[in-house]
């Protein structure tokens, strides 16, 4: 998978569901980041010349014709559950990771972890919670609704801490950086270096991520909260599995959107970024 796109790169769930489709039938090697480049323009004109229709990238009505069963149906035009398959369900796979849902493969494929996925996405929308996205949940999911700005504390008067997940110093924190914003807090330390969970909670997803986090692992804990971590070197817990503060869940690394090896820290609660300082023990 891709690291993050630009910022000023017009990502797309069509072009996602595009380059799963293309690769599914080996034309694209390059990550599914809804990003109409070179490489996914390249891969659509090999197809167009595969199949002979005109030769211009572009993956028209034609060309999506050409992809058979993995170019339909169009996102929204049904009521996605178990057991679905198709270009739609590669879309909602796309969008449920954009939102930091999961799943952990984007393969157009709606088996359990998409379902996992979409309930995760209806909790912390405030949604019906029964696994199968509707109008609703895919409404929910194009919006941003009930994101707050970074500079935002819900944290606020919460009896929730966190240990820190390593003894080190804090170069970046949390706040705009470049006039971009930052998420999280980052802990510079050798590759390699033991990073523990900052409390008690339940691995939601455990691998390598598509936006420029690299190796990462996501703990959901009570009252709505999850911690992130990103750039690991290796992952040590699986989806699904209890940890308790300060057991191993990965190594230190520089995966991803990285310049050195480092741990970015994320707090998040129901799935808006938070000021993970005021809450670190210690």
């Amino acid at each position: 998978m891709a690291p993050a796109p630009p910022a000023h790169a017009r990502v797309s769930s069509d072009t996602a569901a595009l380059q799963v489709a293309l690769r599914a039938l080996h034309l694209y090697g390059g990550g599914i980041d809804g990003v109409a480049g070179p490489r996914t323009r390249r891969a659509v004109r090999r197809l167009q010349r595969r199949r002979h229709l005109p030769v211009d990238g572009i993956a028209g009505p034609r060309t999506r014709r050409a992809l058979g069963r993995r170019g339909r149906p169009r996102l929204g035009s049904r009521t996605m559950r178990s057991g679905h398959r198709g270009w739609d369900v590669a879309a909602l796979q796309f969008l449920l990771r954009r939102r930091g849902c999961g799943p952990r493969s984007i393969d157009g494929g709606f088996g359990p972890g998409t379902a996992a996925a979409v309930r995760t996405c209806q909790r912390r929308r405030g949604l019906g919670v029964d696994g199968v996205a509707g109008p609703a949940t895919l409404r929910a999911l194009r919006s941003r609704g009930r994101r707050r700005s970074v500079a935002s504390s819900p944290a606020a008067g919460t009896p929730v801490r966190f240990l820190r997940p390593l003894r080190s110093p804090i170069t970046d924190g949390f706040g705009m950086r470049g006039g971009r914003p930052h998420h999280g807090l980052d802990f510079p330390v050798p590759t390699g270096t033991p990073v523990g969970a900052g409390g008690v909670g339940v691995v939601r997803s455990a691998g390598y991520n598509a936006f420029g986090y690299g190796n990462l692992v996501i703990v959901g804990h009570r009252l709505g909260f999850e911690s992130w971590y990103a750039h690991l070197s290796s992952v040590a817990v699986l989806p699904g599995q209890p940890v308790s503060g300060g057991v191993t869940i990965g190594r230190v690394g520089s995966t991803g959107r990285s310049t050195g090896p480092h741990l970015h820290f994320e707090v998040r609660r129901h799935g808006t970024p938070i000021d993970p300082l005021p809450l670190l023990l210690g």
